[in-house]
């Protein structure tokens, strides 16, 4: 019997948080950090969500239905049928951010030990909430020189297993801000609907940038198949709304037998934050005009950081085309050693402000799972003002310099 400290299992750190410990070394030694390496974007939160918290008259804070608020529930099926999606109340389940609807998602489709397919680099904690539900990713490697383009639907075919019973895939994608083409969602979704496979559509950058470029799933028309019983789509209001740590995500799907099984678990862990849900409800009263004006902010932000990067011949990146980050492609062998670099021996000092500054990066060897991969790339989240985006860039590339040199 192994004794009581090795009955572990190993869980996959995050690419995204695992450095913290260094942020905060560098900050005690009265350096200016600049956190480009995680989506929590310094644009605040709107004060009409906030002030729908600040005057509930709630005196208990109660327990929520399962499935959600009511109240919120309808308002959210109302905002999609408005945009003509056909989404009615009994399709969606709310849950504790979108994290745990993937979660939720993987464990109702899937046994231990089946196989999910998710296009590479993907998000990082796909890896974390795989590990949890106990079934397998299987990638599909897409390349930053032709903008993380799919492969062809014979790719899929070749690895998959009798044991696969869903493709997973971020549209606009986390990591890359690559969009999905209706051609390649009609593609996935006739592979789905041929194999009997579930197709889970993680979507919670939709609406961020490029709003009238990005398809949902939930809106596929022309289809000469039926692929509503094998679409789940994830949703969340912690990038739209600038809220991520309220904790509200969504489930929505038309398959009633999935979203019995997903109600089990959600009864299991009682429900999602009841405040954070009141914050949902009040961002449908407004979300049109706001997502407007928000994803003209990130697209500034976006174009900035990349117009910065290209006056860079040594590196390659990916503009992004939604969603607010940027893979980029580095002239090094191991971005997690250049990551900790940045953190621990390098700073630079501001022209204007004599401040000594550094960036926190995501290494991009975590957004994949087939080994080695990555190691020459980061993650830049665009999620600061644009002029704060373009000195991240320079501190890059300054301290890319110095790295190389040492080398």
């Amino acid at each position: 019997m192994l004794e009581l400290s090795k009955r572990v299992i190993d869980m996959p750190a995050s690419a995204i948080r695992k450095l913290h410990d260094y942020s905060v070394a560098a900050k005690n030694k009265g350096i200016k950090v600049y956190h480009i390496n995680i989506g929590q974007p310094d644009i605040k939160t709107p004060e009409k969500m906030r002030r729908a918290v600040a005057e509930c008259k709630a005196e208990i804070i109660p327990y929520t239905p399962s499935q959600g608020l009511d109240s919120y529930i309808k308002k959210m099926a109302k905002y999609y049928q408005a945009h003509s999606i056909d989404v009615k109340e009994e399709d969606i389940i709310i849950t504790v951010g979108g994290s745990e609807a993937i979660i939720f998602a993987l464990m109702a489709v899937a046994d231990p030990g089946d196989d999910i397919i998710v296009p590479e680099p993907f998000y990082t904690n796909y890896n974390g909430f795989a590990h949890m539900a106990g079934v397998n990713i299987i990638p599909i490697t897409t390349y930053i020189e032709n903008g993380f383009k799919l492969p062809g639907i014979e790719a899929f075919e070749k690895v998959k297993t009798p044991r696969t019973k869903a493709v997973l895939f971020s549209n606009p994608s986390n990591p890359t801000g690559t969009v999905y083409t209706r051609e390649q969602l009609v593609d996935l979704c006739k592979f789905c609907y041929d194999n009997d496979l579930y197709i889970i559509s993680d979507e919670a950058y939709y609406e961020i940038t490029q709003r009238d470029k990005i398809i949902t799933l939930l809106n596929l028309e022309g289809l000469d198949f039926d692929i509503r019983n094998h679409t789940i789509v994830i949703d969340s209001i912690s990038k739209r709304f600038s809220a991520c740590g309220a904790r509200v995500g969504a489930i929505i799907s038309k398959n009633n037998n999935f979203m019995k099984q997903v109600l089990k678990f959600c009864q299991a862990r009682l429900c999602a934050p009841y405040y954070g849900q009141v914050m949902g409800e009040a961002a449908l009263d407004f979300a049109d005009e706001y997502l407007v004006e928000l994803s003209q902010e990130y697209q500034k932000r976006i174009d900035a950081t990349c117009e910065e990067l290209s006056k860079n011949l040594k590196i390659k990146y990916h503009h992004s085309e939604g969603a607010f980050y940027i893979m980029v492609k580095l002239p090094i062998k191991d971005s997690d050693d250049f990551a900790v670099f940045l953190l621990k021996d390098f700073y630079s000092i501001n022209p204007q402000t004599k401040e000594k500054e550094t960036i926190m990066v995501a290494p991009a060897r975590g957004f994949y799972k087939t080994h080695n991969l990555g190691s020459d790339e980061i993650r830049i989240a665009c999620v600061l003002e644009a002029e704060k985006m373009r000195r991240s860039v320079q501190i890059l590339n300054e301290g890319l310099d110095v790295y190389l040199s040492k080398k």
